[in-house]
Parts: C-alpha cells; structure tokens; sequence
C-alpha cells in the first residue's frame, strides 16, 4: 500500500459517445509492466506527484461510462491525479461536434460511424511522454514497449506495490546520469534522449501542458534528435492540441490509403486540411483504419504510437 494518505472514488463526467474500446486497447498494447497495468476493462498506473507517490485506476462502470479510484499523499494530489486521469482518457472532449464535422467528407463518414466518440489517449506526466515519444521513434508499439520496461526496470524507483503497480517512470535525473548504461539503440538517439532528459532535468528545457503550442514544437525542435513526428506528437499528447497532423507517420500513411484519401506526406497534409481544427481526431481515426502487417525482413518498421 502506498503512505496512508487520501483516497478518491467517484464516477467521472464525460460526454458521450465515448470509444472506451479504443481507449483501454491503446493502453492495453503500450502498459509498462510495473508502472501501469492495463486489461480491456480497467487500467491502473502509479505516478510521481509533488507530495509523493500516488495511484489511480479508471474501470467501466457497470452501468456504462468511468470510474475513478485515486490514492494521493494529499488533497492537493489529489485533485492533481483526477485532472490527469481526465486528460490521460481526453474527457473534456466534445464527440459530437468532433464526429458531426468529420463525418461530413464521405471517405471518413463509415469510420465516424464505427467508432463514435473516438479520443485522443493525452499524458500522465509531460516529460515521461517526451521519453516515451522518443523512444517509440521508427520502432513498433512492442518494441517500444520492451524498451521502456527495460529503462524502468532498471532506473525506475520502487514503491510499495497497490494492485499491480510497484515502481515509478524513471525521474529525467535518473536518465540523464544512468541511461548509457541502459539504452539501446543507434548511439545519436541515445545521446538525444539522454541529452533531452538532461535538459528537463537542470531545466533548460520546459515541458508543460500549459505551454503555447508554437513555443513548445520550436523548442523540442531545437534540441539535437528531436524531428517533426516526436515535436507534433508530444504536442497532440501533452497539450491535448486537436489540430495536429503527422504527416510523415507510416501507420497514419497506411490509414490513408487503406480508406482512399492521398497517402504521400504532401498529398495527405494538403488533403487533412480540409479537417481543421480537428486533425488530431482524424489521425486517431487513421491510426485505427490502417491494416494490420506482419514485420517483414529487412523493412524499417512502422513509427509507432507510445
């Protein structure tokens, strides 16, 4: 059990229709074991706060939308872990306007269809999304997945353990001192998430989910390894943007062309335009429209979603 503290369980408002489907399948394929555990029901992760450790689980509620279970050091943590939990499952979200625009251009309408209310999964902590995102660069979700289980299994400090949790993301500090030892890969990205995490760590680089979209995307940009996909996806998840686009990802490509609308970075930015302000839903609708492959020998995987 985590340090007896304050504890929450309430049912969390929300506008329907919601993609709970989606939602507790995206968590289910990127859990990292120890941190976070995920089932096409539940999902449950441990978090650092400013009063210390804290714990939150989101469940179906029997009689249909979420339930909240939090444990925090504090009250202040623990409206903390309840504003997080609703950007981590984008619950502020309005679907129906969403989905109404959308579905308005024939090649999206069936996908509108199929999956009313889709969301944009945000962040639990801005910097550990930053990790994440790099890591997750030109690699699968498993792959990445084994990556960063093996970076917290390694640097991630251990708490006492609540219902399948028992370890926190490794703090920047922690990356930034040990990840030579841990990381694997093409050496100029470890030294990029090496030297991003150090750069959280002293500061000079901020990652909030208040910053202005346009200051965050340059100063991400600026930093040695950090490319357009990671900038544009650290932006849709962190500060819940709805307008992003990624053009150059290979699952969103495959999307595309899977439902008939331009697959070619350029032809596809040009044509997603014409989904303004909402572009970070269509990705989403396109990173569920595009066909399973197997990995082929010798092909550069898919970049993947982490």
């Amino acid at each position: 059990m985590l340090t007896p503290g304050v504890e929450l369980d309430i049912a969390l408002a929300h506008r329907e229709p919601i993609d709970l489907d989606g939602l507790f399948a995206w968590m289910v394929a990127r859990a990292i074991p120890g941190v976070e555990v995920a089932t096409p029901e539940r999902y449950a992760r441990a978090l650092r706060l400013d009063g210390g450790p804290a714990w939150f689980e989101l469940t179906r509620a029997p009689a249909g939308g979420l339930r909240l279970r939090a444990r925090a050091a504090t009250s202040a943590d623990l409206v903390e872990v309840e504003v997080r939990a609703r950007r981590l499952f984008d619950l502020d979200h309005d679907p129906l306007e969403v989905d109404e625009a959308l579905a308005q251009h024939l090649e999206l309408a069936p996908l509108v269809a199929a999956m009313p209310g889709i969301r944009v999964p945000g962040a639990a902590d801005p910097h550990e999304m930053l990790v994440r995102a790099m890591v997750g660069q030109q690699i699968t979700v498993a792959a990445a997945r084994t990556a960063l289980a093996a970076l917290t299994e390694a640097l991630g400090e251990r708490i006492p353990e609540v219902e399948g949790t028992d370890r926190l993301f490794p703090t920047m500090e922690a990356i930034a001192a040990h990840g030579h030892d841990v990381l694997r890969g093409p050496a100029a990205r470890v030294r990029a998430l090496i030297g991003a995490a150090g750069s959280l760590a002293d500061g000079s680089l901020t990652l909030t989910n208040a910053d202005e979209g346009a200051q965050q995307r340059a100063a991400l940009l600026a930093m040695p390894g950090i490319g357009p996909w990671t900038a544009d996806y650290v932006r849709m998840r962190v500060l819940g943007d709805t307008d992003v686009t990624l053009p150059g990802d290979v699952v969103v490509r495959a999307g595309a062309a899977a439902i008939g609308i331009p697959a070619d970075p350029k032809g596809f930015a040009t044509w997603a335009e014409r989904t303004s302000p909402w572009r970070s839903y269509l990705t989403a609708h396109l990173w569920r429209a595009a066909p399973v492959r197997p990995r082929t020998r010798g092909l550069r995987p898919a970049v993947s979603q982490t």
